[in-house]
């Protein structure tokens, strides 16, 4: 538990730094130190310190992951204002249901979220290991895309994928 406490400390100072960008202001730095102490101090008392609450040990995995999804999302946007701009407007809403292969809360969260991000897709609810999603270009998404998502998703997290 220990080692996940620091871990998420170094994370939380390293994201705090990023986003204010203050190293020359004592004032800030101590209140930036003390949020972070305070928040480590919930964690331990909470007794929620461990691999899927701070999930550092896979941030390569996740950066690879996230570098992929992000080249989807360019391609689906394109695909989404392709669409839109035309004149005669061709879209083709529908609806699909999604098998959310990882096992994990985690690597489930992952690929319910990766869709949401896609353009023209959305997770609507999630019941068991069905994900309902709605699909603006309904013609151009299918089961097989997801299925590729899910496994890299899960993998992303150091899940294993439950094979249909």
């Amino acid at each position: 538990m220990l080692r996940y406490l620091i871990a998420l400390s170094i994370g939380m100072a390293a994201y705090w730094l990023a986003l204010s960008g203050y190293l020359d202001k004592p004032m800030l730095l101590v209140l930036g130190v003390i949020s972070i102490v305070l928040v480590a101090a919930l964690v331990w008392r909470m007794k929620i310190a461990d691999e899927e609450t701070v999930p550092y040990g896979f941030f390569p995995l996740t950066f690879v992951y996230f570098t992929w999804l992000f080249r989807e999302i360019a391609k689906a946007n394109i695909d989404v204002i392709k669409a839109v701009l035309k004149p005669e407007l061709d879209v083709t809403p529908g609806w699909l249901h999604v098998k959310a292969t990882p096992q994990s809360d985690m690597g489930k969260t992952m690929f319910a979220n990766s869709i949401t991000l896609t353009p023209g897709t959305v997770s609507v609810s999630m019941e068991g290991d069905n994900i309902l999603v709605h699909a603006l270009l309904s013609d151009t998404v299918s089961v097989e895309d997801f299925d590729k998502m899910a496994k890299r998703s899960a993998h992303s997290v150091g899940d294993k994928v439950e094979e249909a």
